[in-house]
């Protein structure tokens, strides 16, 4: 009996053995050829389940390929865009959204080729300048327009990002870009994905004197610490979670957002800038926390009027939000803490299977915020709808943008700071960037490479 079995054994392990270095193997192609398609299937995803993830890892690698080449031309294309100079023509179209509203879009017909999320053709952010439009693509094509005619060009002007971020970094992956523009007393800030060291990165801002042929940067802010892309902690990296949103707050400071890079045990670390709303002093670049436990802070909004900051920020797989920050706790050097990656109304990516186990150990993601002792966002959206950037329209009255969903959303605050009239306008494409400007909502539109104007009266 024993014999038997071990004979059998002998045969099993050599016929899986056999099979294990035959089913991948043209020398064996006859042999395969007895087996239908679903037969091979089976084979590989029971018996030999390594194979099955050997082919989708090469497969993955392949396609990685073919994006990084991409990622590659498209982010060249861009810089010589931007060497050559040259105005930005557009072309115009009339959409109709619902809510009786009307969005004229203006397709850049150059120089908007490299977008941040894959598959996007062109990411970009704008804001103004007196009454002078200004655009910039997430690699550093920048631009602006004085007329708003029914044919729109936007001329170029020369200036040195490529100092801070150039071919070197845009190219290693897409989320490596610029995250914003802001404009203030005649001066223009970009903030972007700072190769501190090599393949370590955070968020920094640049800024140059308003100037409309050539801006010369130089450095505001660089974190001293980096997130390393391929050597930290939990063995994750996204860059694309890097926030950088900037919004004025007084005459000498300005707001800006840093997200946690998916190294998710930064953001409750008071010493680390990640995950965190940081007030910046123009003067120096020194900066102060304001608020801790964030993911990655896509908008931000200061409201003078009602005295709070509002921030929407991307949560994980569910769990966008929209938090308010009470500006007199700043006052009181209050910093608060709005819960991540300890409470989110999200999961981490893939739910609630084995192999996230020991990230939920760490990282639980409590349902309720308050209850453990963290401020409640205003709003969260499971599912998520990626959203992005927020200002507002009217006295108590905002509107917020998003890209998965490629809508943008009207609504109002109650005395209690509650949101009512949440009211959903549906535009087509991923919503980047927002800007309210006399009377009209400004849009920069990713799956077109597009401006989109909607007039409010």
């Amino acid at each position: 009996m024993i014999k038997k079995l071990i004979v059998s054994i002998i045969v099993l392990t050599g016929t899986y053995f056999f099979f294990n270095f035959a089913i991948n193997n043209n020398k064996f192609s006859n042999l395969k050829s007895l087996l239908n398609n679903d037969q091979k299937d089976f084979l590989k995803r029971y018996l030999f389940p390594h194979k099955v993830i050997e082919e989708k890892e090469r497969f993955i690698e392949e396609k990685a390929d073919i994006i990084r080449t991409m990622t590659l031309l498209l982010a060249d294309l861009e810089l010589k865009t931007k060497k050559i100079g040259g105005d930005i023509t557009t072309s115009k179209t009339r959409v109709e959204l619902s809510n009786n509203k009307i969005m004229q879009k203006y397709k850049l017909e150059e120089g908007f080729y490299a977008g941040i999320s894959l598959g996007v053709p062109g990411s970009g952010y704008i804001d103004f300048h007196k009454d002078n439009l200004f655009i910039i693509s997430s690699k550093g094509v920048l631009a602006y327009t004085k007329s708003f005619d029914d044919i729109i060009s936007f001329k170029q002007i020369r200036h040195n990002t490529d100092d801070f971020l150039g071919l070197k970094q845009i190219t290693k992956d897409n989320w490596f870009s610029l995250k914003d523009i802001l404009i203030h007393q005649d001066k223009i800030f970009l903030s972007y994905t700072e190769e501190i060291k090599d393949d370590c990165w955070n968020t920094s801002i640049i800024y140059g004197d308003i100037n409309y042929e050539n801006i010369i940067f130089k450095k505001l802010f660089s974190p001293e610490e980096c997130v390393h892309s391929k050597n930290n902690i939990d063995n994750e990296f996204n860059g694309g979670q890097s926030g950088g949103k900037m919004i004025v707050f007084d005459d000498n400071h300005i707001l800006f957002t840093i997200g946690d890079y998916r190294n998710r045990h930064l953001a409750q670390n008071k010493e680390s800038v990640n995950g965190k709303i940081l007030k910046i002093n123009l003067t120096d670049g020194n900066y102060e926390l304001i608020s801790i436990g964030h993911r990655n802070p896509q908008g931000l909004f200061f409201d003078k009027e009602s005295n709070l900051i509002i921030e929407t920020e991307h949560g994980p797989q569910g769990g966008d939000e929209i938090n308010l920050i009470e500006v007199e706790k700043i006052k009181s050097n209050i910093i608060v803490n709005y819960g991540w990656p300890i409470a989110s109304a999200g999961e981490h990516y893939g739910g609630r299977i084995e192999s996230n186990l020991k990230t939920y150990e760490k990282y639980p993601l409590y349902k309720s915020h308050k209850e453990h002792g963290f401020i409640e966002p205003i709003k969260s959206f499971v599912p998520s709808i990626a959203i992005s950037e927020i200002t507002k329209i009217q006295k108590n009255k905002y509107v917020l943008s998003s890209l998965a969903d490629k809508s943008i959303y009207f609504f109002d605050l109650d005395e209690n700071k509650k949101i009512i009239n949440f009211e959903r306008v549906e535009v087509f494409e991923r919503v980047r960037d927002i800007r309210f400007y006399k009377n009209k909502l400004y849009l920069f539109l990713e799956n077109t490479a597009s401006l989109g104007i909607i007039n409010l009266n």
